[in-house]
């Protein structure tokens, strides 16, 4: 997979209408990357609009898309089709590839769990 930048900008393209103005200009940042997967949070300016986790099979990507707040149909195929041709077509082209199944959910973040160490726990002496 080639290396990318970790922001980039996504904006949906319109019907090849050049007068038209994209409904919403979005960048993606990535946030983890595996050999067979990668995870970007989805920005709107400096709101966070969602986020995408790309799990990468020897011929099938699968991708859950969380948005956090409703966007149209087109503009969720707009960004499908972005999220496609910036980010998973690198690593399997169309051609090269049986299918992407993209599963989109509406929600919001309720509260991060996360169990390592807290931040209050880390001491300035401490030796890591």
């Amino acid at each position: 997979m080639d290396s990318k930048d970790a922001d980039q900008p996504i904006e949906p393209s319109g019907d090849g209408d050049e007068s038209e103005t994209p409904t919403f200009s979005v960048r993606l940042s990535r946030v983890v990357r595996t050999q067979s997967s990668e995870i970007y949070l989805l920005w709107e300016d400096d709101t966070r609009l969602g986020q995408v986790d790309l799990h990468f099979g020897p011929d099938l990507i699968h991708a859950t898309l969380v948005l956090e707040r409703e966007l149209s149909a087109e503009q969720q195929a707009d960004l499908i089709d972005q999220i496609d041709q910036d980010v998973v077509a690198s690593h399997l082209p169309r051609f090269g590839r049986e299918d992407f199944l993209v599963t989109v959910f509406q929600g919001r973040e309720l509260e991060p769990f996360s169990d390592g160490p807290d931040e209050d726990d880390f001491d300035d002496e401490a030796d890591y």
